[in-house]
């Protein structure tokens, strides 16, 4: 065999196309929750999101594979899977209010480069000394954006790239559990460990006891209830909407594909970051971050190029 064969190459191409409609989708996510970083709490936010998100995901589930796909032996796994995902989704949406929306979501890139390296270590897949040295190019690029001994060093930097590594070992549970569970209830544990975990952060911080941090990113998790007006509301709640599509699309993304074929995708969301930022907040990259994200994106499609070329090799 000198080529994938028409199943792998259909299969791959769904996936990709999956997950670039997953990123742009999330991309008006990480809007709302920016412009409404200022006013409002982050567990507020994401207690109206998962409650909106409710109705939309038990439809998908009743739709794909019926409730009954809900209560399997892989449920505990696909909670266990809605922990880590809260951790990542929380990290990234708590930097949002005190970085650029591109330097954000840039270092949130090292995802694609961790679930490359987990997919090794977890799944067993192969990957070359070349995709390695794109690895570790890539994990410069992040050096170089963090800027750890620059004078405009923000420890808020830090939890993007913490939360590309809990949403790559997210995603390769997803892998794991592919062949056993559907997107949607994927998708629903999500979403269900979300508005648990919500709750318990709004029944401690919501009274506003802690909310008294000058750090943007430490106001947004802390600070109390506010009573929000109906347009910011509507924007709350439009963001159920969003996670239920984003999240089964980027599920749906990864069981079918390679990991290590989709992952390089998850660039095209650096697109809309520059956009929204420019476009909201007059933010536009510099040099320095420019080189950075250009190392990493650079890196991430070198990877996908690697793997390609390794797929269509005889065997």
């Amino acid at each position: 065999m000198t080529a994938l064969s028409p199943p792998i190459r259909r299969e791959s191409a769904k996936g990709v196309a999956f997950l670039v409609a997953g990123v742009a989708v999330f991309s008006m996510q990480d809007l709302i929750l920016k412009l409404l970083s200022g006013e409002y709490p982050l567990h507020q936010a994401m207690v109206l999101r998962s409650l909106t998100a409710i109705p939309f995901l038990l439809a998908l589930v009743h739709y794909e594979a019926g409730l009954k796909s809900l209560f399997t032996p892989g449920t505990l796994a696909m909670i266990r899977r809605g922990v880590i995902m809260f951790l990542a989704y929380t990290c990234y949406y708590i930097a949002l209010p005190a970085l650029p929306m591109a330097t954000t979501v840039a270092l949130y890139f090292s995802a694609p480069l961790f679930i490359t390296m987990l997919s090794v270590l977890m799944l067993g897949e192969h990957v070359g000394p070349r995709r390695w040295l794109a690895l570790v190019a890539g994990f410069v690029g992040v050096v170089i954006m963090v800027r750890p001994t620059g004078a405009v060093f923000e420890w808020a930097a830090l939890l993007p790239v913490f939360s590309g590594f809990a949403y790559a070992l997210s995603m390769i549970s997803a892998r794991r559990l592919g062949t056993t569970e559907s997107a949607a209830a994927l998708a629903f544990w999500g979403n269900a460990v979300f508005l648990a975990a919500a709750l318990v952060l709004s029944a401690i911080l919501g009274t506003g006891s802690y909310g008294t941090e000058v750090h943007p990113s430490l106001a947004f998790l802390l600070r109390g209830w506010a009573m929000p007006t109906a347009f910011d509301l509507m924007l709350m709640m439009s963001c159920g909407v969003i996670a239920a599509v984003g999240l089964t699309l980027l599920t749906q993304a990864y069981r079918i594909a390679e990991a290590s074929v989709v992952t390089p995708f998850e660039y095209t969301g650096m697109i809309w970051s520059v956009i929204y930022g420019w476009v909201f907040w007059r933010q536009w990259p510099d040099l320095t971050a420019w080189g950075g994200i250009s190392i990493i994106i650079g890196a991430g499609l070198y990877v996908l190029w690697r793997e390609n070329a390794a797929n269509s090799q005889p065997g």
